[in-house]
């Protein structure tokens, strides 16, 4: 297999902790701080994949909104101050601990780095910056003009047709399965960072070499 010569990485759960704008405002929430920004990825990634199916495209911010609207409503949370803070603190997420030092070897190293991600050129430009990642990057690409969602064969083409390399030299690497999965079938070579030690899906164990964190991938792309 031909060494990646560029190493692209999804943002929001990879690089980007989406559980970090509710825990900024844990003590607030309380008890449901937990269950309500688990339900707010859930239906984030879900709105985004039926809209995609049905041709019904919105920017990952609205779509963003919208899944807050729901954990909320669901935990019985009212609070328009809250709700203002909470979207506040999803365009400012925290990195991962080792995102910037991962990002910074693999450049030293001479592998171009990206993003290629769902989320929308202002929320990523944003959450970029805010993470302290924007100088360590050399693309960050959204789903925006193509005005669909992840896992699209048209998205992770995206990656390839920016560093014009053929898909087998191309390192993708996500957390999400189902992302992982996607990038898979179009031919990138897959790292799946499972963070929380869930079980393999969509036969992950045979299509993508298994991460618990970021921190091993530079000496895997030597």
């Amino acid at each position: 297999m031909a060494q990646p010569r560029a190493a692209v990485f999804d943002a929001y759960g990879t690089l980007l902790d989406v559980h970090a704008a509710v825990a900024r405002h844990a003590a607030r929430l309380g008890p449901v701080a937990a269950p309500l920004s688990a339900l707010w990825r859930s239906k984030q990634l879900e709105m985004s994949w039926i809209r995609s199916a049905a041709g019904a495209y919105e920017p990952f911010w609205a779509l963003t909104e919208a899944a807050l609207d729901h954990a909320m409503a669901v935990h019985g949370v009212a609070d328009a101050a809250l709700r203002a803070d909470l979207l506040v603190a999803y365009r400012e997420l925290d990195a991962y601990p080792e995102a910037a030092q991962v990002l910074a070897t693999l450049r030293r190293k001479g592998i171009p780095t990206a993003i290629l991600s769902n989320g929308s050129p202002e929320m990523l430009d944003s959450a970029v910056s805010a993470a302290g990642l924007a100088q360590l990057l050399d693309a960050v690409l959204s789903v925006d003009p193509l005005r669909r969602y992840k896992p699209d064969p048209g998205i992770y083409a995206l990656a390839a047709e920016h560093f014009d390399l053929p898909p087998g030299e191309v390192a993708f690497i996500s957390s999400n399965p189902w992302d992982a999965f996607g990038a898979s079938c179009f031919g990138f070579r897959i790292f799946w960072v499972n963070r929380a030690g869930g079980p393999v899906e969509y036969g992950l164990d045979r299509r993508a070499t298994i991460l618990r964190d970021l921190a091993a991938l530079p000496g895997m792309l030597a």
